[in-house]
């Protein structure tokens, strides 16, 4: 079966955020670090590349830049956004959401998840969320597209779902 990819490529500007400092906090990150990242994480600039199901996303703040290059489907290395080092496997949620679980490769602290999912109305919404008590908890980030970047329109052949 085959089915369009969505194009998720483009320059991103954030427009809202809700719960990151709450979701720091849960990770234990202190007080200093949390107030200069929640700062940082103000008005990140997202640029996002895509070759089919290859993202790479380069993510912008005035503190430091970040880049993660994966394909749907395969694990690969990133860090948490506390900055522990972990295998994440992102997967197709829907047709538009990419669903990614973080996996510590050491030590111990709550257990992480993300999703993008590009929305009917053209936005891109990251949710972060961290498997603590606090299981209702979650990091919503709203962006729009700031400038379009055209990729290849593409399509894949037996995705799971």
């Amino acid at each position: 079966m085959e089915r369009k990819i969505p194009d998720f490529s483009g320059t991103w500007e954030m427009k809202s955020s809700e719960n990151f400092e709450e979701l720091l906090k849960a990770l234990g990150v202190n007080i200093m670090l949390r107030m200069i990242a929640v700062k940082a994480a103000s008005k990140p600039l997202v640029e996002i590349t895509q070759d089919g199901e290859t993202l790479s996303i380069k993510t912008s703040t005035t503190v430091r830049t970040t880049h993660i290059t994966f394909t749907v489907g395969q694990e690969f290395n990133e860090t948490t956004v506390d900055g522990r080092p972990c295998t994440s496997f992102p997967v197709w949620e829907t047709d538009n959401k990419i669903s990614c679980e973080q996996t510590l490769q050491k030590g111990d602290g709550p257990k992480t998840s993300w999703t993008r999912e590009i929305t009917s109305d053209g936005k891109l919404i990251l949710v972060r969320q961290p498997e603590c008590p606090l299981n209702f908890m979650r990091v919503m980030f709203l962006y729009v597209l700031f400038r379009k970047t055209w990729g290849s329109i593409a399509t894949a052949t037996n995705l799971q779902s």
